[in-house]
C-alpha cells in the first residue's frame, strides 16, 4: 500500500464564507488557515499548495479577547531612519478592522511560496456583504 499524494493540477478548489461577528479573531483567523491551507480535506499533502479560498465577513464585528484592543500594537518600519510605526489595535480595528483580520491570518500561515499562495486566496470584508456570490460560498461553520 503506497501513501497518496496531492498533484497540484488535480486540486479541487472551494469557497467557504467565515462570518467573524462576535466570535475571537484569533479563533476565525485558525479556522481561515487550515482552510486556506487545504488541512480540512482527506488528501491534504503538505508539500502541496491544495487549500480553498476564504471569504471572511463582517471583520468590523471580530472581538479580541482580553486588553488587546489597548495592549496590542500594529508595529511597521517605513524603512528610513526613525521610521517606525506602531498603531494601537484599538485604532486599526476602528479604522483597518479588514487589516487587522489579515494580519492574524498571515501570522498562521507557512512563510514561504505556499503560505504567499494561500494568502492571495483570502478576502476580508468589514460588512456582511461580499462579491462572490457568483462563486458560490458555502457557510463553514466548526
Amino acid at each position: 500500500m503506497s501513501t497518496f499524494m496531492q498533484k497540484k493540477e488535480n486540486v479541487v478548489r472551494k469557497w467557504y464564507v467565515l462570518d467573524a461577528a462576535n466570535k475571537p479573531m484569533g479563533k476565525t483567523a485558525v479556522l481561515a488557515a487550515d482552510l486556506l491551507r487545504g488541512k480540512n480535506a482527506p488528501e491534504f499533502t503538505p508539500n502541496v499548495d491544495c487549500g480553498n479560498f476564504v471569504i471572511i465577513i463582517n471583520a468590523e464585528k471580530a472581538v479580541l479577547t482580553g486588553k488587546k484592543l489597548e495592549d496590542k500594537y500594529y508595529f511597521h518600519h517605513s524603512g528610513y531612519i526613525g521610521g517606525m510605526k506602531k498603531v494601537q489595535y484599538k485604532t486599526l480595528m476602528a479604522t483597518k478592522p479588514e487589516m487587522a483580520v489579515e494580519l492574524a491570518v498571515k501570522g498562521m500561515l507557512p512563510k514561504n511560496s505556499l503560505g504567499e499562495a494561500a494568502f492571495t486566496r483570502l478576502k476580508v470584508y468589514a460588512g456582511a456583504e461580499h462579491p462572490h456570490a457568483a462563486q458560490k460560498p458555502e457557510n463553514y461553520e466548526a
